[in-house]
């Protein structure tokens, strides 16, 4: 690759973990082909970044991100995964292919300007999705309308089961 080919790496490279939420680093060694390309299929599929890169031209890239923090791990044959539209994206898709290929092993985690232990993808991966979030917050919002609502519905109920207990007393006594 030429010089011009790896400054437009490193740009859209540097572009993408500008906008990313998390990114995810896993050694890819003894994956085949068309292991990696289910890999990939799949990140399209779920709205994450994938791309190998040669390790001095990722460096750069992530210089001045917040995933500037990767630096010095980035060793080795890696793939790096950002996660564009979710912050658990990348790491929700990491972890499914790793049940399934036991050779691609995340080697760093990174979210929110932070360096997380490859021991915290499940944390990251546990995220509610943007749908998920939404509904959880709608969630908290109606309870206490719920709440209120059922209390003023308690009164009438309470006048009707107090009615119909008398009405019940007087039949029995007739």
């Amino acid at each position: 690759m030429n010089l011009d080919g790896k400054k437009v790496v490193v740009s859209e490279l540097a572009a993408v973990a500008a906008s990313a939420h998390s990114a995810i680093a896993a050694e890819y060694r003894g994956l085949s082909v068309s292991q990696m390309t289910e890999l990939r299929k799949q990140a399209r599929a779920s709205g994450v970044y994938l791309r190998v890169v040669k390790n001095t031209l990722a460096r750069r890239a992530v210089e001045g991100t917040d995933f500037e923090c990767m630096q010095q791990g980035l060793v080795g044959p890696l793939v790096l995964a950002f996660s564009q539209e979710e912050p658990g994206a990348a790491a929700r898709l990491m972890k499914d292919f790793t049940k399934n290929h036991e050779k691609l092993q995340v080697k760093l985690v990174s979210f929110g300007g932070q360096m997380l232990g490859a021991g915290d993808l499940d944390r990251l991966a546990q995220m509610p999705t943007r749908d998920q979030a939404i509904s959880l917050l709608m969630a908290v919002m109606k309870a206490p309308l719920d709440k209120f609502a059922r209390t003023l519905n308690e009164v009438p109920g309470k006048l009707v089961r107090t009615v119909a207990a008398i009405r019940d007393q007087k039949q029995a006594a007739a």
